[in-house]
């Protein structure tokens, strides 16, 4: 974990409550390297770990209160786990939804006291949301003392954000925060939830072209693919469009509606792209990932529709860039963050051009930051510290 953020979680505890806390949990955001917006159709998701993070400094307690605060946000919560409440608002609700899934999930909850904070940019499609909900869980499992594998760990997340919450979310986000390694990327099958480990060549360089325009998955049009997927897939008879080819819907083309047919399109060749992309990363092809990153943005872009000018620019502008391989939007869409694949380690001269035609074209300061691989969440007695 950052040392930054680390000392803020520990100073703010000590402040908060008068004493050392007992525990530091830390649970890193992500970013997808392809397959977006398939992994609640059953397909093939690459994500990796990053290196920023939840953390939660805590202490557990006897009873059955969850006192915390955050840092971020300046705002503390009460609650007994006897007496859950939805619809508390923001970052409360992913904690106590986490709470509620977890005894929902036949598990006896200890109580904890704690502070909150993180550097995922919130929004972004860096999965702050889901680090949360593990961070969460993993304070629930220390204080209570409860063992969960990664898996497990993420489908009681899942449940947390989609029933909880109300997204409808896929499995990816929860289980790269759970289960993540550094030095490689998590190849996933969203059905089987059998996973392998991916390793970065050494010469990638990933880099976060954060547009500074935000939207909640709760109020986008997120809910709207969701469904537009299920639909297509029962127009064409299966299950999930996991289960067709870019041939199959080729073939079928006319027996779906011409907005559902462009949604499985998507589906069908992102998760393609997974496949192509894995063995380009294990043979460190470097120009081949570019070209299938180039290929999916396009392909969010016009036929997912889930892109925004912004997203669409700074792509625009990362891929004129020399040194940058591809790039493409990142995440649920709609705004947040575009990812560049670099082949060099000066991102400078990259950062500099960008940020100066970003701005001059939208008045808009883009953050744009190299990210590192890191390990899924992690638990540590706050005496190391």
């Amino acid at each position: 974990m950052r040392s930054k953020l680390r000392k803020q979680v520990l100073s703010a505890y000590e402040r908060w409550f008068d004493e050392k806390p007992t525990f530091i949990v830390t649970a890193p955001g992500r970013i997808n390297l392809i397959g977006e917006h398939t992994d609640y159709s059953d397909g093939f998701v690459l994500p990796v770990a990053i290196d920023r993070n939840v953390t939660i400094a805590f202490t557990p307690r006897e009873d059955d209160l969850v006192h915390i605060y955050s840092v971020d946000f300046n705002e503390e919560i009460k609650v007994q786990l006897g007496h859950l409440k939805r619809n508390l608002g923001g970052w409360k609700d992913y904690v106590t939804g986490m709470a509620w899934s977890m005894i929902d999930s036949g598990l006896k909850l200890s109580g904890w006291q704690g502070v909150i904070a993180g550097d995922i940019p919130i929004g972004a499609g860096l999965s702050s949301s889901a680090a949360l909900e593990v961070a969460a869980g993993k304070t629930f499992c220390l204080s209570s003392d409860i063992k969960l594998s990664p898996t497990k760990l993420a489908l009681i997340s899942k449940k947390a954000e989609s029933e909880w919450v109300g997204v409808n979310v896929g499995i990816m986000d929860q289980l790269i925060s759970s289960a993540g390694k550094q030095g490689h990327a998590l190849l996933l099958d969203c059905r089987s939830l059998t996973f392998d480990y991916v390793p970065i060549p050494h010469q990638a360089v990933f880099i976060i072209l954060d547009t500074q325009t935000r939207r909640e998955l709760t109020h986008s049009d997120y809910n709207v693919r969701h469904e537009e997927v299920r639909k297509a897939a029962t127009i064409l008879g299966i299950q999930h469009l996991r289960d067709a080819t870019p041939s199959f819907i080729e073939e079928n083309q006319n027996t779906l509606p011409p907005i559902l047919y462009k949604r499985a399109k998507h589906v069908a060749r992102e998760n393609e792209r997974v496949k192509l992309f894995s063995n380009a990363m294990r043979n460190s092809n470097l120009l081949k990932m570019g070209e299938l990153i180039n290929e999916s943005h396009v392909s969010l872009r016009d036929d997912f529709e889930v892109s925004s000018p912004e997203l669409n620019l700074i792509v625009d502008l990362a891929q004129s860039q020399s040194g940058c391989v591809g790039a493409r939007m990142m995440g649920a869409g709609f705004g947040g963050c575009a990812l560049a694949l670099l082949n060099i380690e000066n991102v400078g001269h990259f950062t500099d051009a960008i940020t100066t035609t970003y701005y001059a074209e939208t008045g808009i300061k883009p953050h744009i930051f190299k990210v590192e691989s890191a390990y899924g969440v992690r638990g540590f007695s706050a005496k190391n510290f």
